[in-house]
């Protein structure tokens, strides 16, 4: 019983003097969420909020259409993206796969009435808190094998 609670202090004492690992403080699905519902958002400072949440201040968008850096003017370039497709919103298609601080989920883009009028895939890196620091979006399906 002595060893067992020596080695438990030791344990406890070692990680004060050394620091405990880093521990995300979102997880990526729930940072995954944030930001989508960010593109679905058309409150700025509903929008902001969430992605403050998930999104680093650095952090870089790109797509084959935009190359944005910032969370500011990610904010900004949503905006545009929501007043192009109208009535239109982004939604995520399938669950978030991750590992080793990368990721990668299906979207779609779907009118009121459902019809699907866009498809995608975003490949992400996630930083040391587990926001989002990158996400590089492709639109449709993979090209054809040639």
């Amino acid at each position: 019983m002595g060893r067992k609670l020596y080695c438990w202090i030791t344990a406890v004492a070692l990680c004060c003097l050394l620091g405990a690992p880093a521990r995300a403080e979102i997880e990526p699905v729930e940072a995954v969420a944030s930001y989508t519902a960010a593109w679905d958002e058309p409150d700025e400072t509903k929008r902001r909020a969430l992605l403050e949440r998930a999104w680093t201040d650095d952090g870089i968008y790109t797509d084959p259409t935009a190359y944005v850096e910032g969370r500011e003017a990610l904010i900004k370039h949503i905006a545009g993206f929501l007043n192009q497709m109208g009535e239109a919103r982004l939604e995520r298609s399938s669950g978030v796969e991750v590992h080793h601080n990368v990721l990668r989920f299906e979207w779609r883009i779907v009118t009121p009435d459902k019809t699907i009028v866009a498809t995608g895939f975003d490949y992400g890196e996630l930083a040391e808190d587990g926001r989002l620091q990158r996400i590089v979006g492709f639109f449709g399906p993979f090209p054809e094998l040639e």
